[in-house]
Protein backbone atom coordinates (compact mmCIF):
# COMPACT_ATOMS: atom_id res chain seq x y z
CA UNK A 1 0.00 0.00 0.00
CA UNK A 2 2.96 2.18 -0.78
CA UNK A 3 2.05 6.04 -1.99
CA UNK A 4 4.45 7.25 -3.88
CA UNK A 5 2.05 9.90 -5.64
CA UNK A 6 2.43 12.83 -4.64
CA UNK A 7 -1.01 14.39 -3.21
CA UNK A 8 -2.05 17.12 -5.73
CA UNK A 9 -4.19 20.18 -4.88
CA UNK A 10 -7.10 20.69 -7.67
CA UNK A 11 -6.80 23.82 -10.18
CA UNK A 12 -9.29 26.16 -9.06
CA UNK A 13 -12.84 25.23 -10.95
CA UNK A 14 -12.43 28.54 -13.56
CA UNK A 15 -9.22 27.20 -15.13
CA UNK A 16 -10.42 26.50 -18.49
CA UNK A 17 -7.37 24.21 -18.92
CA UNK A 18 -8.77 21.66 -16.00
CA UNK A 19 -10.23 19.73 -18.17
CA UNK A 20 -9.33 20.74 -21.94
CA UNK A 21 -12.00 19.95 -24.76
CA UNK A 22 -14.77 19.81 -21.44
CA UNK A 23 -16.16 22.77 -21.53
CA UNK A 24 -19.56 21.32 -20.28
CA UNK A 25 -17.69 20.25 -17.12
CA UNK A 26 -16.05 23.54 -16.97
CA UNK A 27 -19.44 24.76 -16.21
CA UNK A 28 -20.66 22.28 -14.39
CA UNK A 29 -17.12 22.91 -11.84
CA UNK A 30 -17.93 26.11 -11.56
CA UNK A 31 -20.92 25.51 -10.41
CA UNK A 32 -19.87 23.33 -7.99
CA UNK A 33 -17.04 25.96 -6.73
CA UNK A 34 -19.95 28.10 -5.99
CA UNK A 35 -21.69 25.90 -4.16
CA UNK A 36 -18.94 24.65 -2.03
CA UNK A 37 -17.74 28.44 -1.10
CA UNK A 38 -21.14 29.12 0.13
CA UNK A 39 -21.55 26.25 2.04
CA UNK A 40 -17.50 26.94 3.06
CA UNK A 41 -18.34 30.91 4.06
CA UNK A 42 -20.09 29.55 7.32
CA UNK A 43 -17.17 27.63 8.19
CA UNK A 44 -14.41 28.32 11.49
CA UNK A 45 -11.14 29.32 9.98
CA UNK A 46 -9.44 25.75 11.30
CA UNK A 47 -12.23 23.41 9.33
CA UNK A 48 -11.22 21.83 6.25
CA UNK A 49 -11.97 23.40 3.30
CA UNK A 50 -13.38 21.22 -0.03
CA UNK A 51 -11.39 24.35 -2.05
CA UNK A 52 -8.24 24.14 -0.42
CA UNK A 53 -8.00 20.24 0.28
CA UNK A 54 -4.13 18.65 -0.81
CA UNK A 55 -6.27 16.93 -4.12
CA UNK A 56 -6.38 13.39 -4.86
CA UNK A 57 -4.02 10.82 -6.21
CA UNK A 58 -5.34 11.38 -9.56
CA UNK A 59 -6.04 14.66 -11.04
CA UNK A 60 -10.05 15.12 -12.13
CA UNK A 61 -12.24 17.35 -13.26
CA UNK A 62 -14.23 19.47 -10.53
CA UNK A 63 -17.68 17.93 -9.64
CA UNK A 64 -20.69 19.36 -10.74
CA UNK A 65 -23.21 20.68 -8.07
CA UNK A 66 -21.39 19.56 -5.09
CA UNK A 67 -18.03 19.76 -3.28
CA UNK A 68 -15.65 17.60 -2.93
CA UNK A 69 -16.08 16.27 0.19
CA UNK A 70 -19.75 15.63 -1.01
CA UNK A 71 -18.00 13.83 -3.91
CA UNK A 72 -16.35 11.66 -2.08
CA UNK A 73 -18.82 10.77 0.71
CA UNK A 74 -20.91 9.98 -2.69
CA UNK A 75 -18.33 7.77 -3.74
CA UNK A 76 -18.20 5.79 -0.51
CA UNK A 77 -22.02 5.26 -0.18
CA UNK A 78 -21.96 3.87 -4.50
CA UNK A 79 -19.07 1.49 -3.37
CA UNK A 80 -19.13 -2.30 -3.06
CA UNK A 81 -17.39 -2.26 0.54
CA UNK A 82 -19.69 0.09 1.88
CA UNK A 83 -22.76 -2.55 0.50
CA UNK A 84 -21.26 -5.04 2.45
CA UNK A 85 -21.21 -3.47 5.62
CA UNK A 86 -24.93 -4.37 5.91
CA UNK A 87 -23.71 -8.24 6.67
CA UNK A 88 -20.90 -7.39 8.87
CA UNK A 89 -20.87 -7.71 12.66
CA UNK A 90 -20.33 -5.53 15.22
CA UNK A 91 -20.54 -7.66 18.14
CA UNK A 92 -23.44 -10.45 17.25
CA UNK A 93 -22.66 -12.51 14.21
CA UNK A 94 -25.24 -11.58 11.48
CA UNK A 95 -26.90 -14.56 11.18
CA UNK A 96 -27.74 -14.89 15.41
CA UNK A 97 -30.56 -12.17 14.84
CA UNK A 98 -32.13 -9.35 12.40
CA UNK A 99 -32.23 -6.87 15.65
CA UNK A 100 -29.07 -6.38 15.83
CA UNK A 101 -26.27 -3.36 14.61
CA UNK A 102 -23.98 -4.27 11.72
CA UNK A 103 -21.27 -2.23 10.13
CA UNK A 104 -23.87 -0.47 8.27
CA UNK A 105 -25.94 0.89 11.03
CA UNK A 106 -23.18 1.77 12.81
CA UNK A 107 -21.34 3.35 10.23
CA UNK A 108 -24.73 5.33 9.98
CA UNK A 109 -25.38 6.01 13.76
CA UNK A 110 -21.59 7.55 13.65
CA UNK A 111 -21.84 9.91 11.00
CA UNK A 112 -25.29 11.54 12.58
CA UNK A 113 -23.02 11.93 16.08
CA UNK A 114 -20.23 13.53 14.07
CA UNK A 115 -22.01 15.38 12.05
CA UNK A 116 -23.97 17.02 14.93
CA UNK A 117 -21.10 17.90 16.30
CA UNK A 118 -19.28 19.45 13.37
CA UNK A 119 -22.32 21.71 12.82
CA UNK A 120 -21.99 23.22 16.77
CA UNK A 121 -18.25 23.67 15.84
CA UNK A 122 -18.78 25.45 12.38
CA UNK A 123 -16.33 22.40 10.99
CA UNK A 124 -16.97 20.41 7.76
CA UNK A 125 -20.01 18.36 7.75
CA UNK A 126 -19.28 17.09 4.57
CA UNK A 127 -15.96 15.96 5.33
CA UNK A 128 -17.01 14.03 8.72
CA UNK A 129 -19.78 12.20 7.25
CA UNK A 130 -17.79 10.87 4.70
CA UNK A 131 -14.94 9.71 6.90
CA UNK A 132 -17.50 8.30 9.63
CA UNK A 133 -19.25 6.43 6.64
CA UNK A 134 -15.78 5.01 5.31
CA UNK A 135 -14.21 4.16 8.50
CA UNK A 136 -15.22 0.46 8.47
CA UNK A 137 -14.72 -0.83 4.86
CA UNK A 138 -11.59 -2.72 5.82
CA UNK A 139 -13.39 -4.60 8.67
CA UNK A 140 -13.15 -8.04 8.28
CA UNK A 141 -16.53 -10.72 8.79
CA UNK A 142 -17.23 -11.45 12.22
CA UNK A 143 -15.94 -7.75 13.96
CA UNK A 144 -12.76 -8.17 16.35
CA UNK A 145 -12.73 -11.59 16.14
CA UNK A 146 -11.85 -11.92 12.32
CA UNK A 147 -9.21 -9.19 12.51
CA UNK A 148 -7.61 -10.34 14.96
CA UNK A 149 -7.41 -14.16 13.14
CA UNK A 150 -6.67 -12.43 9.83
CA UNK A 151 -3.94 -10.80 11.78
CA UNK A 152 -2.43 -13.95 13.62
CA UNK A 153 -2.25 -15.78 9.77
CA UNK A 154 -0.40 -12.53 8.06
CA UNK A 155 2.16 -12.04 10.91
CA UNK A 156 5.22 -13.31 8.85
CA UNK A 157 3.65 -10.77 5.59
CA UNK A 158 3.35 -7.42 7.46
CA UNK A 159 0.56 -8.44 9.78
CA UNK A 160 -3.24 -7.16 9.05
CA UNK A 161 -5.14 -3.79 10.53
CA UNK A 162 -8.28 -2.59 8.90
CA UNK A 163 -7.44 1.16 9.09
CA UNK A 164 -5.21 0.09 6.63
CA UNK A 165 -7.12 -2.57 5.16
CA UNK A 166 -9.66 0.75 5.01
CA UNK A 167 -7.48 2.99 3.31
CA UNK A 168 -6.72 -0.21 0.60
CA UNK A 169 -10.02 -0.75 -0.04
CA UNK A 170 -10.22 3.25 -1.11
CA UNK A 171 -7.23 3.48 -2.44
CA UNK A 172 -6.75 0.22 -4.93
CA UNK A 173 -9.44 -2.44 -4.19
CA UNK A 174 -12.85 -1.06 -5.17
CA UNK A 175 -13.19 -1.23 -9.01
CA UNK A 176 -15.54 1.58 -9.89
CA UNK A 177 -13.76 3.53 -12.80
CA UNK A 178 -11.97 4.12 -15.51
CA UNK A 179 -9.29 5.97 -14.58
CA UNK A 180 -8.04 4.68 -11.46
CA UNK A 181 -8.27 2.12 -9.26
CA UNK A 182 -10.06 2.74 -6.06
CA UNK A 183 -12.06 5.80 -5.00
CA UNK A 184 -9.96 8.38 -5.55
CA UNK A 185 -10.78 10.48 -2.24
CA UNK A 186 -9.65 13.36 -1.26
CA UNK A 187 -6.69 13.61 1.16
CA UNK A 188 -8.14 14.87 4.11
CA UNK A 189 -10.73 11.58 4.11
CA UNK A 190 -8.36 9.52 3.64
CA UNK A 191 -6.26 10.71 6.63
CA UNK A 192 -9.64 10.47 8.02
CA UNK A 193 -10.34 6.88 7.29
CA UNK A 194 -6.59 5.99 9.04
CA UNK A 195 -6.80 7.05 12.43
CA UNK A 196 -4.36 4.70 13.56
CA UNK A 197 -1.17 3.10 12.07
CA UNK A 198 2.61 2.35 13.45
CA UNK A 199 5.40 4.02 12.43
CA UNK A 200 6.80 1.33 10.11
CA UNK A 201 3.47 1.18 8.12
CA UNK A 202 3.51 5.06 7.72
CA UNK A 203 7.06 5.14 6.50
CA UNK A 204 5.48 3.86 3.16
CA UNK A 205 2.77 6.28 3.02
CA UNK A 206 4.38 9.16 2.26
CA UNK A 207 2.21 12.23 3.19
CA UNK A 208 -0.52 10.55 4.75
CA UNK A 209 2.11 9.18 7.00
CA UNK A 210 3.76 11.87 7.86
CA UNK A 211 1.39 13.08 10.89
CA UNK A 212 2.48 9.54 12.34
CA UNK A 213 5.95 10.26 12.28
CA UNK A 214 5.93 14.11 13.37
CA UNK A 215 3.86 13.57 16.24
CA UNK A 216 1.02 15.91 14.57
CA UNK A 217 -2.85 15.71 14.55
CA UNK A 218 -5.04 15.52 11.78
CA UNK A 219 -8.00 17.67 11.01
CA UNK A 220 -10.74 18.85 13.58
CA UNK A 221 -13.31 16.69 11.44
CA UNK A 222 -11.05 13.30 11.67
CA UNK A 223 -11.26 13.57 15.44
CA UNK A 224 -14.51 14.06 15.89
CA UNK A 225 -15.09 10.68 13.40
CA UNK A 226 -13.29 9.18 16.07
CA UNK A 227 -14.63 10.00 19.32
CA UNK A 228 -18.33 10.17 17.34
CA UNK A 229 -17.15 6.12 16.91
CA UNK A 230 -16.23 5.63 20.43
CA UNK A 231 -19.70 6.76 21.30
CA UNK A 232 -21.46 4.95 18.83
CA UNK A 233 -20.58 1.97 19.56
CA UNK A 234 -20.17 1.75 23.27
CA UNK A 235 -24.29 2.82 23.34
CA UNK A 236 -25.23 0.68 21.24
CA UNK A 237 -23.27 -2.36 22.20
CA UNK A 238 -25.22 -1.38 25.74
CA UNK A 239 -28.50 -1.72 23.36
CA UNK A 240 -27.76 -4.80 21.73
CA UNK A 241 -26.24 -6.36 24.99
CA UNK A 242 -29.68 -5.89 26.96
CA UNK A 243 -31.85 -6.84 23.73
CA UNK A 244 -29.74 -10.00 23.62
CA UNK A 245 -30.10 -10.90 27.41
CA UNK A 246 -25.90 -11.16 27.95
CA UNK A 247 -26.54 -7.87 30.05
CA UNK A 248 -28.99 -7.30 32.56
CA UNK A 249 -29.87 -3.60 33.95
CA UNK A 250 -29.17 -4.94 37.49
CA UNK A 251 -25.16 -5.32 36.08
CA UNK A 252 -25.53 -2.21 34.87
CA UNK A 253 -26.12 -0.34 38.23
CA UNK A 254 -22.49 -0.47 38.84
CA UNK A 255 -21.77 2.17 35.79
CA UNK A 256 -22.73 5.29 36.84
CA UNK A 257 -22.85 7.35 33.48
CA UNK A 258 -25.78 4.50 32.94
CA UNK A 259 -27.42 4.72 36.29
CA UNK A 260 -27.51 8.67 36.63
CA UNK A 261 -29.52 8.54 33.06
CA UNK A 262 -31.53 5.54 34.08
CA UNK A 263 -32.90 7.06 37.75
CA UNK A 264 -33.78 10.13 35.82
CA UNK A 265 -35.55 8.50 33.15
CA UNK A 266 -37.64 6.32 35.54
CA UNK A 267 -37.77 10.03 37.24
CA UNK A 268 -39.40 11.52 35.10
CA UNK A 269 -41.46 8.88 33.08
CA UNK A 270 -42.78 6.56 35.98
CA UNK A 271 -44.84 4.64 33.62
CA UNK A 272 -42.65 3.47 30.88
CA UNK A 273 -40.55 -0.03 31.23
CA UNK A 274 -38.38 -2.58 29.41
CA UNK A 275 -37.45 -1.76 25.82
CA UNK A 276 -39.15 2.09 25.94
CA UNK A 277 -37.42 2.69 29.08
CA UNK A 278 -33.83 1.32 27.93
CA UNK A 279 -33.69 3.98 24.84
CA UNK A 280 -34.78 6.93 26.64
CA UNK A 281 -31.86 6.01 29.18
CA UNK A 282 -29.34 5.52 26.38
CA UNK A 283 -30.50 8.73 24.14
CA UNK A 284 -30.10 10.42 27.49
CA UNK A 285 -26.03 8.96 28.08
CA UNK A 286 -25.61 9.71 23.90
CA UNK A 287 -27.17 13.53 24.25
CA UNK A 288 -24.60 13.84 27.53
CA UNK A 289 -21.43 12.88 25.57
CA UNK A 290 -22.29 14.69 22.66
CA UNK A 291 -23.02 18.45 24.85
CA UNK A 292 -20.17 17.51 26.76
CA UNK A 293 -18.11 16.63 23.87
CA UNK A 294 -19.17 20.09 22.31
CA UNK A 295 -18.66 21.85 25.28
CA UNK A 296 -15.08 20.64 26.06
CA UNK A 297 -13.69 21.01 22.34
CA UNK A 298 -14.96 24.62 22.37
CA UNK A 299 -13.17 25.18 25.59
CA UNK A 300 -10.02 23.69 24.02
CA UNK A 301 -10.61 25.67 20.71
CA UNK A 302 -10.47 28.80 22.99
CA UNK A 303 -7.59 28.06 24.86
CA UNK A 304 -5.26 27.11 21.82
CA UNK A 305 -7.09 29.60 19.29
CA UNK A 306 -5.95 27.90 16.24
CA UNK A 307 -6.28 30.13 13.21
CA UNK A 308 -6.06 27.08 10.10
CA UNK A 309 -5.98 23.62 9.88
CA UNK A 310 -2.36 23.63 9.83
CA UNK A 311 -2.70 25.33 13.43
CA UNK A 312 -4.93 22.40 14.57
CA UNK A 313 -2.45 19.63 13.03
CA UNK A 314 0.40 21.45 15.24
CA UNK A 315 -1.59 21.44 18.32
CA UNK A 316 -2.63 19.06 20.93
CA UNK A 317 -5.75 16.73 20.33
CA UNK A 318 -8.55 19.22 20.58
CA UNK A 319 -11.52 17.47 20.07
CA UNK A 320 -12.31 15.76 23.50
CA UNK A 321 -14.25 15.04 26.80
CA UNK A 322 -14.44 16.90 29.72
CA UNK A 323 -11.78 14.93 32.75
CA UNK A 324 -15.15 13.95 34.61
CA UNK A 325 -16.93 12.55 31.62
CA UNK A 326 -13.98 10.93 29.99
CA UNK A 327 -13.28 9.06 33.20
CA UNK A 328 -17.46 7.94 33.14
CA UNK A 329 -16.96 6.86 29.57
CA UNK A 330 -14.20 4.69 30.08
CA UNK A 331 -15.55 3.25 33.31
CA UNK A 332 -18.86 1.98 30.75
CA UNK A 333 -16.11 0.46 28.58
CA UNK A 334 -14.26 -1.26 30.45
CA UNK A 335 -17.82 -2.46 31.59
CA UNK A 336 -18.83 -3.89 28.17
CA UNK A 337 -14.85 -5.32 27.83
CA UNK A 338 -15.47 -7.11 30.64
CA UNK A 339 -19.36 -8.26 30.64
CA UNK A 340 -19.98 -8.10 26.94
CA UNK A 341 -17.26 -8.77 25.22
CA UNK A 342 -16.06 -11.53 27.01
CA UNK A 343 -19.27 -13.41 27.87
CA UNK A 344 -18.82 -16.96 27.11
CA UNK A 345 -21.21 -16.64 24.71
CA UNK A 346 -19.46 -13.86 23.01
CA UNK A 347 -16.15 -15.91 23.09
CA UNK A 348 -17.84 -19.08 21.47
CA UNK A 349 -19.26 -17.44 18.66
CA UNK A 350 -15.43 -16.01 17.95
CA UNK A 351 -13.77 -18.41 18.82
CA UNK A 352 -15.88 -20.11 15.58
CA UNK A 353 -14.86 -17.17 13.70
CA UNK A 354 -11.47 -17.21 14.29
CA UNK A 355 -11.65 -21.10 12.98
CA UNK A 356 -13.64 -20.21 10.12
CA UNK A 357 -11.12 -17.08 9.26
CA UNK A 358 -7.70 -19.09 9.92
CA UNK A 359 -9.10 -22.06 8.01
CA UNK A 360 -10.00 -20.06 4.75
CA UNK A 361 -6.42 -18.60 4.94
CA UNK A 362 -5.02 -21.46 5.47
CA UNK A 363 -6.38 -23.27 2.85
CA UNK A 364 -6.30 -20.76 0.54
CA UNK A 365 -2.41 -20.62 1.09
CA UNK A 366 -1.88 -24.07 0.42
CA UNK A 367 -3.54 -24.25 -2.98
CA UNK A 368 -3.81 -20.75 -3.63
CA UNK A 369 -5.82 -22.56 -6.78
CA UNK A 370 -8.78 -22.97 -4.72
CA UNK A 371 -9.15 -18.69 -5.16
CA UNK A 372 -11.53 -17.17 -7.02
CA UNK A 373 -9.42 -15.88 -10.48
CA UNK A 374 -9.14 -12.46 -9.38
CA UNK A 375 -7.58 -13.18 -6.06
CA UNK A 376 -4.78 -15.02 -7.71
CA UNK A 377 -1.15 -13.55 -8.47
CA UNK A 378 1.94 -14.84 -9.65
CA UNK A 379 4.22 -13.20 -7.61
CA UNK A 380 4.28 -15.54 -4.93
CA UNK A 381 4.92 -13.11 -2.13
CA UNK A 382 2.23 -10.94 -3.13
CA UNK A 383 -0.11 -14.01 -2.67
CA UNK A 384 -0.71 -13.68 0.84
CA UNK A 385 -1.61 -9.96 1.09
CA UNK A 386 -4.25 -11.07 -1.66
CA UNK A 387 -5.50 -13.44 0.04
CA UNK A 388 -6.07 -10.64 2.98
CA UNK A 389 -7.99 -8.83 0.67
CA UNK A 390 -10.24 -11.69 -0.48
CA UNK A 391 -11.43 -13.39 3.10
CA UNK A 392 -11.51 -9.25 4.54
CA UNK A 393 -13.83 -8.29 1.86
CA UNK A 394 -15.99 -11.29 3.02
CA UNK A 395 -19.33 -10.80 4.59
CA UNK A 396 -19.93 -12.91 7.84
CA UNK A 397 -22.38 -15.30 5.90
CA UNK A 398 -20.00 -15.47 2.78
CA UNK A 399 -17.32 -15.99 4.72
CA UNK A 400 -19.86 -18.76 6.48
CA UNK A 401 -20.62 -19.95 3.00
CA UNK A 402 -17.30 -20.06 1.21
CA UNK A 403 -15.70 -22.40 4.77
CA UNK A 404 -18.70 -24.70 3.77
CA UNK A 405 -17.39 -25.16 0.42
CA UNK A 406 -14.05 -25.75 1.33
CA UNK A 407 -14.57 -28.44 4.42
CA UNK A 408 -18.35 -29.73 3.89
CA UNK A 409 -18.84 -32.10 1.78
CA UNK A 410 -22.29 -31.28 -0.42
CA UNK A 411 -23.60 -30.50 -3.42
CA UNK A 412 -23.24 -26.70 -2.53
CA UNK A 413 -19.67 -25.94 -4.65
Amino acid sequence: MSDTRSDTRSNPPSDPHRAPGHGDRAASGNAGAVLAASHEADLAPYAAHASRSRGRRYPEPPPAARSEFQRDRDRIVHSTAFRRLEYKTQVFVNHEGDLFRTRLTHSLEVAQIARSVARNLRVNEDLVEAISLAHDLGHTPFGHAGQDALNECMREHGGFEHNLQSLAVVDELEEHYGAFDGLNLCFETREGILKHCSREHARHLGDLGERFLLGRQPSIEAQIANIADEIAYNNHDVDDGLRSGLLTIEQLAEVELWQTHYEAARGEYPQIEGRRLIHETVRRIINTLIADLIGQTQRNLAEHAPKSLEDVRAAPALVAHSERVATQAAVLKRFLYRNLYRHYRVMRMANKAQRVVKGLFGAFSEDPRLLPPAYLTPDAAAQPRSIAHYIAGMTDRYALKEYRRLFVVTDDV
